[in-house]
């Protein structure tokens, strides 16, 4: 079912030599309530058309018919400004809400594949919260794309390979225990890592001896892949562990080190498309007649780079997926390195080189600076999230002593502030961690938003004898039967009551703008904008003692807001508490 913006560019193009493509980019929101849901500027048409932009406004309004979403369509100066058919929010658009429930803005599957790079922490070294920001985007991303009926691979391509592991190997047989690695292995690996650069710094031997270690693993030494495999997976328990803390899912945990056996017939296309270049001894391919600086390949010693890897990686992934996009959630400086790999896979005469895309983000700061943590140099995200469940714990205890299951709860705001604390940012700006800030309940944050649903649920249970899903009443004003009575009993025209319809009419908009711009952050501020309305409608329209019809109507209301909280939270990767 098309969108209420999408009907509109539908409308718009069939009456204008613009593709509906090109009208939907230009719609906007008005600046104020009445003006409107949507509305389109008319100065590009004045270009084409050779006329002043308000007379096109004027005659494209006296031609637009109202659509089955869309309504009159008024001309206010350069702008046609479009409003939504009321009855049909009324008898359309909140039973479809309440009667697909948790399938509320899911979509046919399609025959698109989604290839998602995410998250990739390095073995044996503690999951940092500088992961985090690349395992919820990507992981909103993923469940986004999902849901808007495309085939969806969860890729988490593991830092599993490279010099560090002959330094570990070194300080395992020189200092290590093998109780204490199965006890807490990720971090008793990161203490022997640690231990290794303190010691090196007074014994220069102790480097020559990591590098011989690596040798022997690169050459496939029986005792240093013995412990390069058990490293490797202890630390693949412990993320999968926190993983599933966070509710993130993978489809694949192909690492650095599965595309070993694939690096020199890699290089050997490179040299085939005569973009090799040997600079004493190391390899690199030539991209300076196209505006860029040269890529190492291989160094002289034989050793591949990240670069070798990557072509390696995406020629294996279209080889196996053949993917419509393939997307890597990568922080922002890493912008070079993703031009230099993109044009590389261009100038190899990949077809498919445009779909790759890579989703920059900024840094994570925290506003006290960093937050103190057992290594000192490391925050971990573990931590983090502890902190971030007894902090909650805390506040419910204080706002709803009574609550019987105050862990769980905590466990789901907690986890919530810290997702939506870092998806509520537009991906490519910094993002400061403030603890008052993600936690608070009246402010722009997960706790508010799922408080609104929360509360939702104690009008439901209230009025439905104890149960959120029993149908309301006597099912009187299930399906179209609401428009019905909303229209002979002048129901649902409160302002309140409008807005929050038209705001929940802008859901699967936002889904689909949150996808296709890579940008999580939409759905979020849709999410407070959608909780803020209820909050409105809540303080000044009463539910359970409003009359006969109105307070039936009402409650399929907020049953609608319901189910697109619960939905919306859930895309990004949240739980939404029935009490709290």
């Amino acid at each position: 079912m098309l969108t209420f913006k999408e009907e509109i560019a539908g409308i718009l193009s069939s009456l204008t030599a613009m593709s509906p493509a090109e009208v939907y980019s230009l719609l906007e929101i008005p600046p104020e309530a009445g003006m409107g849901e949507y509305a389109f500027p008319c100065f590009a048409l004045a270009r084409l058309q050779k006329k002043p932009p308000h007379i096109i406004a004027a005659e494209l309004a006296d031609r637009i018919k109202p659509g089955s979403f869309s309504g009159e369509a008024q001309n206010k100066g350069p702008y046609l400004n479009f409003y939504i058919n009321r009855p049909y929010l009324f008898e359309k658009l909140l039973p479809e809400i309440t009667g697909a429930g948790d399938g509320y803005g899911k979509e046919e599957e399609n025959n698109h594949t989604i290839v998602i790079d995410y998250s990739a922490p390095n073995i044996a070294k503690p999951f940092g919260v500088g992961h985090l920001r690349s395992t919820v985007i990507g992981s909103a991303l993923y469940r986004l794309y999902r849901a808007l009926g495309y085939r969806v691979v969860g890729i988490n391509h593991i830092g599993d390979w490279g010099t560090q592991f002959g330094k570990l190997i070194v300080a395992f047989r020189r200092w290590g225990d093998s109780s204490e690695l199965e006890k807490d292995p990720v971090h008793y690996l990161y203490q022997l890592y640690v231990q290794f650069h303190q010691e090196a710094e007074k014994d220069p031997d102790l480097d020559e001896e990591a590098r011989y270690w690596f040798r022997q693993l690169e050459l496939g030494d029986e005792d240093a892949v013995g412990m390069w495999e058990h490293f490797r997976g202890l630390s693949l328990i412990e993320f999968q562990r926190l993983y599933r803390l966070m509710g993130i899912e993978f489809d694949s945990y192909q690492g650095e080190s599965f595309y070993n056996d694939m690096l020199d017939e890699t290089v050997e296309l490179v040299r085939e498309k005569g973009l090799l270049k040997e600079s004493e001894g190391a390899l690199l391919a030539d991209l300076e007649p196209h505006g860029l600086p040269p890529c190492l390949l291989r160094k002289k010693d034989g050793a591949a780079l990240y670069m070798t890897r990557d072509l390696a990686a995406a020629i294996y992934r279209y080889k196996k997926y053949r993917f419509s996009k393939l997307l890597y959630v990568v922080g922002a400086e890493q912008t070079l390195h993703f031009k230099q790999f993109f044009k590389l896979l261009e100038l190899l005469g990949f077809s498919w080189a445009g779909d790759c895309v890579h989703v920059p983000f900024g840094l994570i700061h925290f506003k006290d600076g960093r937050m103190s943590t057992r290594e000192g140099k490391v925050v971990f995200l573990e931590d983090v999230i502890d902190k971030a469940v007894d902090m909650a714990q805390n506040i419910i205890r204080e706002k709803n002593p009574d609550l019987a299951n105050k862990e769980e709860a905590a466990k789901m705001v907690g986890l919530g502030a810290i997702i939506f604390g870092d998806l509520v940012n537009d991906r490519i700006k910094d993002v400061e961690f403030d603890w008052d800030k993600v936690l608070d309940f009246s402010g722009e944050t997960a706790p508010y938003i799922q408080y609104a649903h929360a509360r939702i649920c104690s009008i439901l249970r209230k009025a439905k004898g104890g149960s959120v899903t029993a149908d309301l009443g006597e099912g009187r004003i299930a399906g179209g039967l609401v428009g019905e009575l909303a229209r002979a009993e002048g129901l649902l025209e409160a302002p309140e009551e409008e807005q929050l319809l038209i705001t929940l009419a802008r859901f699967k908009e936002q889904m689909r703008r949150a996808a296709e711009e890579y940008r999580p952050s939409f759905l979020a501020r849709y999410l407070l904008d959608l909780a803020r309305d209820f909050n409105k409608f809540y303080h000044n329209c009463p539910v359970l003692t409003a009359a006969g019809g109105l307070k039936e109507a009402r409650l399929l209301l907020i049953d609608g807001v319901r189910v697109v909280l619960h939905n919306g939270l859930d895309l990004l990767g949240i739980e939404a508490p029935e009490e709290m």
